[in-house]
Parts: structure tokens; C-alpha cells; sequence
């Protein structure tokens, strides 16, 4: 079977989850911390006092999730790999070449796996630090808005606590850059990192396993709602290493034994990988291209554009900031207005879908319940 970023989603968000869980937590300790003596003259002081307290609860939690999270990171990674190569396996065995038995060569996976996951681990290491300072940074300042309230006499200190305490579930814990200096919130900053290497992971194990086989060359698929990036390579015939560029090579005929066959190949799988095909978010996949076997795919319609699949990305990110508002809400009439606005954007999902065709993820909509 072909081999494709989309394979290895549910493992990214599986790690994922656990950053927005944890992120739930805080939150809710945040509040809860809070809203304890709200009522009290000397809540500030108080708040205050108890700082230390907020800190070792929130330190507990970020350790937990160091532990959970480097574990779950390096089983997706394994599990990922592990997908990959079986997909070249199943690939070759339908084929009914004589390169299927040798896709079942062993093909070393610990050092790659340990590799990628160590990568992964490293990169996600300054999360926990920012989680630290965002949550404590997050009380103080409900505190001092909450407490200067009343003297300015512009809100109450309950609205002023809410209203501070809102800004920060609705930005969630942000300050990840990534190299092109683009600014992430957690969940998805962890996500995009998991994409990436389990991505990795599948694509790499299976033309490992293609290589193992003797195959040269691998085709790329069309997928709807296709970027920019990734248009150009659609449909086209690539090598699996080699130089870049376009050019004809001389392969053996699958099915006719002792000839070859020229075919013409837009350039590298790994020339094509540098300049965005098989990116985290991308749907195409890469099968094994046997002459005399394989063939180029037909062209397929679009449901949409890719536009509009960023437009439900969008809604779904609003639905999920709302979700962390209402989980913030120190009263009913605060929760009942964040789950109005909920509602307002899963309608436009549903808007959204029956104009483009596009499928719903109700999942992506979901905030992960807190473990």
C-alpha cells in the first residue's frame, strides 16, 4: 500500500493530546486557585501567599507529562516506522513481483526510531520551561488586574479576575517559534512536531523497504485540495535517491526480465520532500513505480480548494479556544455565553461542509479530556 503523512495522524495527535491535556489542567488549577475566597478583602494577599503552593502544583503536573509524553513519543515514532515498512511490504506482495520477497529483508529500525524520537524530544524540551512561566505569569496577572479593579472602579474584581483569566485560556500557552520564526501555541507547535517526524518515520521506512526490494523509482499520487507546494509533483514519476532535477533513466521492465525501459522522472523523492511534498499536513502518498506494472493515476476532482480546507482549520482552532474559555468560566453566565459562541462556530463547520464537500473531523473540534 502507498505510504503517506495521513497514515501516521492519529499517532501525532495521540502525543499531541497529552501536551492539551495537561493544558487543561493548568488552567483549570489556575481558576480554581482563584476563585477560592474571591469574596475576601484580603484576597490579593492571600493569592499572593499562596503562590508557592500554585507553583508546586503546576511542577507536578509538567513532571507527569515529561514522563507520559517521552514515552508516547518515542512508541509513535516506533509505531510510525513500523507502518512504513509494512505498507512497502503489502505494496510489493500485491504487486506480485519477485522484489516482494526481498522487501522482507530485515531492515535496522532501533537507530533510526532512537534517532527521530531523540530529535522529537530535544525540540519539544523547552515546552515544559514556558508552560511554567506562562501559568505563573497567568496568575500573577489575574491578580493585580483583579485587585486594581475596584480602586479604579471600572469592574468588579470578579469580572476583572475573569476577564484576565480569559486572556489566557484564549491565547493558551504560546511563545514556540519555529525556524521560519512563526509563533505557535502548544498543542499545535507539539502536533506539528509529531507530524513532521512520524511523517518522517513512515516515508523513510518505507523506501527503506523499497530499497531493500531493488526498486528504483516510486510515484506520487493526486490528493484534492492539493497546495501549492505540492501540485507540482503530483502524478509524477520520481527516483528514490539520486540527483535532482528532470531527466530519463534506463530501469528494468518488471514484468519482462533481462530488458530495460526509459522512463522519464520529474526529479528525487528526496529533492521533492525539500520543497514541501510530503509535508505534515500533506494527503499525497508515494507507492513503489514498477514499468510494466505500475500506472500513472488518474486525475481526480476536487471537493474544494485548499483554501477552504485552512478555512476549516480555522473554525476548528475557534472551536477548541472557546472550549478552553468556557472550561475557564467562573460563573454560569460566562459559560454560557463561550458555549453560544461554541455552537456559532460548529455551525460554520457544518456550513462549510455542505458547500465544499469537504469532510468533517469532528475530533480536530474536541478539547482532550484531562488525564
Amino acid at each position: 500500500m502507498p505510504v503517506s503523512p495521513a497514515m501516521t495522524e492519529t499517532l501525532a495527535a495521540a502525543v499531541a493530546d497529552l501536551y492539551e491535556a495537561a493544558e487543561g489542567v493548568l488552567i483549570d488549577r489556575i481558576r480554581r486557585a482563584l476563585a477560592q475566597g474571591l469574596d475576601s478583602p484580603a484576597w490579593a494577599e492571600l493569592k499572593l501567599a499562596a503562590v508557592g503552593n500554585l507553583q508546586a502544583a503546576i511542577d507536578e503536573v509538567i513532571a507527569a507529562l515529561r514522563t507520559d509524553a517521552s514515552g508516547a513519543i518515542h512508541q509513535a515514532i516506533a509505531d510510525s516506522y513500523d507502518r512504513g515498512q509494512q505498507a512497502a511490504v503489502a505494496e510489493l506482495g500485491a504487486l506480485g513481483t519477485g522484489q516482494a520477497a526481498a522487501a522482507l529483508t530485515t531492515v535496522p529500525t532501533a537507530p533510526v526510531v532512537d534517532r527521530l524520537a531523540r530529535a522529537v524530544i530535544d525540540d519539544t524540551g523547552p515546552v515544559y520551561l514556558r508552560m511554567l512561566r506562562a501559568s505563573m505569569d497567568a496568575y500573577r496577572d489575574v491578580v493585580a488586574r483583579a485587585a486594581a479593579a475596584p480602586l479604579l472602579g471600572a469592574q468588579t474584581r470578579r469580572q476583572a479576575a475573569q476577564s484576565a483569566l480569559d486572556d489566557f485560556a484564549s491565547r493558551g500557552i504560546r511563545g514556540f517559534v519555529d525556524s521560519s520564526g512563526r509563533s505557535w501555541e502548544l498543542r499545535s507547535y507539539v502536533e506539528m512536531a509529531m507530524r513532521s517526524a512520524t511523517a518522517r518515520a513512515a516515508i523513510d521506512a518505507h523506501t527503506d523497504r523499497l530499497g531493500a526490494a531493488r526498486v528504483a523509482l516510486v510515484i506520487v499520487s493526486q490528493s484534492p485540495e492539493e497546495c501549492e507546494l505540492c501540485r507540482p509533483w503530483e502524478r509524477k514519476i520520481l527516483t528514490r535517491t539520486g540527483p535532482p532535477g528532470a531527466r530519463d533513466v534506463q530501469v528494468e521492465d518488471a514484468v519482462r526480465d533481462g530488458e530495460t525501459v526509459t522512463v522519464h522522472v520529474a526529479g528525487s523523492l528526496p529533492e521533492a520532500r525539500a520543497k514541501g511534498l510530503l509535508h505534515p499536513n500533506c494527503r499525497h502518498t508515494v507507492s513503489a513505480y514498477l514499468p510494466g506494472v505500475s500506472r500513472v493515476p488518474a486525475s481526480q476532482p476536487s471537493r474544494g480548494t485548499y483554501e477552504d480546507t485552512q478555512r476549516q482549520r480555522y473554525f476548528e482552532r475557534q472551536i477548541r479556544k472557546w472550549k478552553r474559555l468556557e472550561a475557564a468560566a467562573m460563573d454560569d453566565r460566562r459559560r454560557a455565553e463561550t458555549r453560544a459562541r461554541v455552537r456559532a462556530y460548529q455551525a460554520r463547520v457544518r456550513e462549510l461542509v455542505v458547500e465544499t464537500g469537504l469532510p468533517r473531523k469532528p475530533h480536530r473540534e474536541q478539547l482532550t479530556t484531562a488525564r
